[in-house]
């Protein structure tokens, strides 16, 4: 008998309110307001006052955390595609 290694993604439910994203990328003065504006074009009901950014120790990167109402996989994966081409984030966890 064989062992499946490989794990399913969980399922989500959509409309999932208060979905989680992380974004990574080189830090700067205008990192925070790049991202912000992406995800707003593509959740347009994002609370910016609970957008929490928090720099690396030696200040090279940043992150920026915060919660959308995500609709579908289509949006989730078009704001990923959008956040990565901007050539500033490293990384959309």
């Amino acid at each position: 008998m064989t062992e499946n290694t490989e794990q399913e993604a969980p399922k989500i439910e959509f409309p999932c309110a208060d979905y989680p994203i992380k974004v990574i990328g080189r830090d700067g003065p205008d990192f925070k307001e790049l991202v912000i504006n992406i995800v707003l074009r593509h959740a347009p009901d994002l609370d910016i006052s609970k957008v929490e950014e928090q720099g690396s120790s030696k200040g090279t990167f940043a992150s920026i955390r915060m919660k959308i109402t995500a609709t579908g996989v289509e949006q989730l994966e078009a704001l990923h595609k959008d956040l990565k081409d901007s050539g500033r984030v490293q990384m959309v966890i």
